[in-house]
């Protein structure tokens, strides 16, 4: 026993919470930005194109050519969402070169038979595996890739499809839970996928895997916008206008050094987002797809996604500003200053290493 913790230790080898929900998810959450979501602004900027053209105007050509570009780019990076997943994982596992390299196939080969979460799962195992034999050999370059390939394509297709299943069934009763129970369901889910963007975890692989849509998705992404918006809007005192733009189209993960150091300052737009949930369930019927929902405002994806699946219209774009952005500014704002007055919160409090 002693000796297969010398060797898991040597290998880097680590079975922790932090090691595959930290490191490994959030490095997914990398690959899935540099494929599927990239892929999803880039295809829809091609679409709009297209709609504000009016179609095969002839007039048009070149701009419609640009338009054809854009929509073939973003389709192809979007197919290869696995190829994606597959280096990120690898590299949150910090796998050596050639485990991280075949991992390229092996989150192809989850994502074909288990999609995102399935793509995740292959990759993890094959890139362990991996890890494990290599340069232990004089035929690292031939069993190295190989023993990463075999065991992640097993793990492909007599796991991922079940894990793949579960995340989707779960999903299901997310969003089943939230139509019966809006109100309720609204803050609940705002609250804690808004939680899990602000955390050191990708609340955007998890509604990707859960694939989160309909009301339930309305809900998250309001829970996110109100923690980066939020987070952008009263710490404005302390980093200014950088800080303004890091979070309020970047992230609000930068605040966790100083959420550990005071609690108190993730209060204004986590109970933000808990008011803006049910709005966003109850009276507005706001509404995402799942690669939008636990994006919020970062690179503008929770709002394009929320335009694909409510469509582009003057009265969305009037809830788009509302919710997303004017309701958690203002919230953020308020709960802050009470904190302020009663001295949990001051100023520095906010300050990032920028």
């Amino acid at each position: 026993m002693k000796k297969f913790k010398a060797f898991l230790k040597r290998k880097d080898i680590v079975f922790s919470t932090k090691r595959y929900l930290q490191d490994a998810l959030s490095a997914m959450a990398l690959g899935l930005f540099a494929t599927l979501l990239i892929g999803l602004i880039i295809k829809t900027m091609g679409q709009q194109t297209i709609l504000l053209i009016g179609g095969d105007d002839t007039n048009l050509t070149t701009i419609k050519a640009i338009a054809d570009f854009l929509i073939e780019t973003g389709t192809i990076a979007m197919g290869l969402m696995g190829a994606g997943i597959g280096v990120a994982v690898a590299w949150g596992l910090k796998a050596p070169p050639l485990v991280l390299f075949t991992s390229v196939v092996t989150g192809m080969m989850g994502a074909t038979f288990g999609g995102p979460a399935g793509a995740f799962v292959a990759t993890a195992v094959g890139a362990e595996f991996g890890k494990g034999i290599s340069k232990e050999t004089k035929v690292d370059i031939i069993l190295t890739p190989a023993l990463t390939l075999i065991m992640g394509m097993l793990t492909a297709k007599m796991i991922g499809p079940f894990v793949d299943a579960l995340m989707k069934g779960l999903g299901q009763l997310i969003m089943k839970a939230t139509e019966l129970q809006p109100f309720m369901f609204g803050i609940i889910i705002a609250v804690i996928v808004g939680l899990a963007l602000t955390a050191p975890i990708s609340s955007a692989a998890l509604c990707i895997m859960l694939d989160l849509t309909g009301l339930a998705a309305g809900a998250a992404t309001v829970g996110c916008c109100a923690q980066m918006v939020g987070f952008a809007v009263i710490s404005y005192r302390d980093n200014g206008i950088g800080g303004l733009l890091a979070q309020g189209l970047g992230t609000s993960m930068l605040q966790v050094p100083n959420i550990v150091k005071n609690p108190w300052i993730l209060l204004p737009p986590t109970l933000a987002g808990a008011i803006i949930g049910p709005l966003a369930t109850v009276i507005f019927k706001m509404d995402n797809i799942a690669l939008g929902a636990g994006m919020g405002t970062s690179g503008l994806v929770g709002q394009i996604g929320t335009f694909t699946a409510m469509g582009f219209s003057a009265d969305v774009l009037f809830k788009v500003i509302l919710l997303h952005v004017i309701l958690p500014a203002i919230l953020a704002l308020l709960i802050n200053g009470f904190l302020r007055k009663l001295k949990r919160i001051k100023d520095g409090d906010y300050l990032l290493d920028l």
